[in-house]
C-alpha cells in the first residue's frame, strides 16, 4: 500500500510531468470549434482524423493576433500543455497562432479585405471624385520621414502655389493605426481639397498599420477626397481600396493630382501664338469684309442716293415745266374759242332756267290752296281738329278759316235744314 495516492496528488504529479514535457511546442490540427468570450480570452479546440483537445489563449496573446480563426481552419498553434487539478483536465495553452502553410498577416489581409468589402467600403460609387484644380493639400504623413521630403520637393516644382499642411503621425508600430486614423479624422476637418496618407516603402509588418480596420474606417467616412499613397507600387493595402484614388508612391501620388507648371506654361505659349494664328486669320477676315462692306455702302449709300435722286428729281422738274409750258402755250390758243363757247353756254343755259323758272311759277300759281278755294268756302275746325258743320254742338267754340281770314266763333243755335 505504499503507492497509495490521493486524487489530488496523482494529478499535481501529472500536472508537474506534462508541463515539463510539453513546454514551447508546436501542433497542427483543424479547428473543431471556436469561441471568442467578451473577456478578451480565446477558447477553442483542434482535432485531426483520431483525436482532439481543447485550447485557451488569454487576453494578452488574442490582442498580438493579426487574424481571426475559424471553424474549419488548419493552423499551427505554439504553447504548452497545462493540467487544471480541481478536475483532473488537461488543454493546450497557446501563445501563437499561425494559419497552416500561410502567413498569419496575409491571411488577415484576406479576412479583412472581404468582410469591407461586403461593408461596402470598396464600392465605386462611394469614391469622391478628385478635383482638378486644387487650392489646398493635406499630407498626412511622418513629420520627418523621406516620403514627406519627396512629396515637398515635387510639389514645389509642379505646382507651388498651393497651400500645403503638414498633419504628423507615426506610420508603423503598434500604436500607429490609431495614430492614422485620428489624423484623417482632423485632416478631413481642415477645409482641404484633397489629403494624401502614406509613407514610404517598407516590409509587410512595417506598412501593416495601413491594413488595420480603424484606418479604414477613418477613410471611409471623410469627406474629403483621400488618396492612399503608401509604400512602392507592389505594395497593396487595404487603404489603398478604401481610398478615393490609389497611387503607388507617395512622389507618384502628387504626380496624379497636380498638375505641372512647366507643361501648363507650355500649353499656354502653344494656346498663345495658336490663339494669335486665329486672332490675326480672323482680323484680315473682318478688314477684307469690312472693305467689301464700304465698298456695298459706297454703293448704296444715303448720300449718293440722294443725290441720283436730286438728279431724277431735277429731270422730272425740267420736263414738268416744259409740259405745263407746252399746255399753257397751247391754251392760249384755244382761249378765245373756250370764252366764246363759254359765253354761249352761258347764254343759252340761263334762258333755260328762266322757261323752267316761268314754268315753275305757273305751276305753283295753279297749286296755291287759296287760288283753289271756292267763294263763301271754310273749314271748320274744334280744337284743331277739322270736323263737319253737322257735328257742331249749340254754345261750342270753332273757328272757321278759309285761304286768307280765321274766325273764331259760337254756335248759338243750330238746325237742320231739310233737302227738297
Amino acid at each position: 500500500m505504499s503507492n497509495l495516492m490521493t486524487v489530488s496528488s496523482l494529478n499535481t504529479k501529472i500536472k508537474s510531468l506534462l508541463e515539463a514535457t510539453f513546454m514551447h511546442i508546436l501542433v497542427e490540427g483543424e479547428v473543431a470549434s471556436v469561441t471568442y468570450h467578451t473577456s478578451g480570452h480565446l477558447y477553442f479546440s483542434i482535432k485531426d482524423k483520431e483525436s482532439s483537445i481543447k485550447c485557451v489563449m488569454w487576453r494578452s496573446s488574442v490582442a498580438k493576433m493579426k487574424f481571426h480563426i475559424e471553424k474549419g481552419m488548419h493552423i499551427v498553434i505554439e504553447g504548452s500543455v497545462g493540467v487544471y487539478t480541481p478536475r483532473g483536465e488537461y488543454q493546450f495553452y497557446a501563445v501563437k497562432i499561425e494559419p497552416y502553410g500561410q502567413g498569419a498577416l496575409a491571411l488577415a489581409f484576406e479576412q479583412l479585405k472581404e468582410r469591407l468589402k461586403a461593408k461596402g467600403y470598396f464600392d465605386t460609387q462611394q469614391k469622391k471624385p478628385i478635383p482638378k484644380h486644387i487650392k489646398k493639400l493635406v499630407l498626412v504623413t511622418a513629420k520627418e520621414s523621406a516620403a514627406l521630403h519627396d512629396m515637398l520637393k515635387i510639389i514645389e516644382k509642379r505646382w507651388p502655389l498651393i497651400d500645403v499642411v503638414i498633419v504628423d503621425t507615426l506610420v508603423q508600430g503598434d500604436t500607429a493605426a490609431l495614430q492614422i486614423a485620428r489624423s484623417l479624422i482632423y485632416a478631413d476637418s481642415l477645409s482641404a481639397d484633397v489629403v494624401i496618407v502614406g509613407r514610404g516603402g517598407g516590409s509587410v509588418e512595417d506598412l501593416w498599420a495601413f491594413n488595420e480596420e480603424s484606418v479604414a474606417d477613418a477613410i471611409f467616412f471623410m469627406h474629403t477626397p483621400i488618396v492612399s499613397a503608401v509604400g512602392h507600387e507592389v505594395d497593396v493595402l487595404i487603404s489603398d481600396f478604401v481610398a478615393d484614388l490609389r497611387a503607388p508612391t507617395p512622389s507618384a501620388a502628387i504626380e496624379m493630382i497636380l498638375p505641372d507648371v512647366q507643361e501648363i506654361l507650355y500649353t499656354l505659349n502653344e494656346m498663345m501664338q495658336r490663339y494669335s494664328q486665329i486672332i490675326e486669320h480672323t482680323v484680315q477676315q473682318k478688314e477684307q469684309s469690312l472693305k467689301h462692306i464700304e465698298e456695298m455702302l459706297l454703293r448704296s449709300s444715303p448720300l449718293r442716293r440722294l443725290g441720283e435722286s436730286k438728279h431724277a428729281f431735277s429731270r422730272m422738274e425740267d420736263e414738268f415745266k416744259r409740259v405745263i409750258k407746252y399746255k399753257i402755250e397751247s391754251l392760249e390758243t384755244q382761249l378765245p374759242i373756250v370764252q366764246k363757247s363759254f359765253y354761249q353756254n352761258i347764254i343759252f343755259t340761263l334762258h333755260q332756267k328762266e322757261q323752267q323758272l316761268e314754268h315753275l311759277m305757273k305751276k305753283t300759281e295753279m297749286s296755291d290752296p287759296r287760288s283753289q278755294c271756292k267763294k263763301g268756302w271754310a273749314q271748320i275746325s274744334v280744337k284743331g281738329k277739322s270736323v263737319q258743320l253737322v257735328d257742331l254742338r249749340e254754345n261750342e267754340h270753332f273757328i272757321l278759316e278759309d285761304a286768307s281770314v280765321k274766325v273764331e266763333a259760337i254756335c248759338l243755335h243750330k238746325r237742320m235744314i231739310e233737302k227738297q
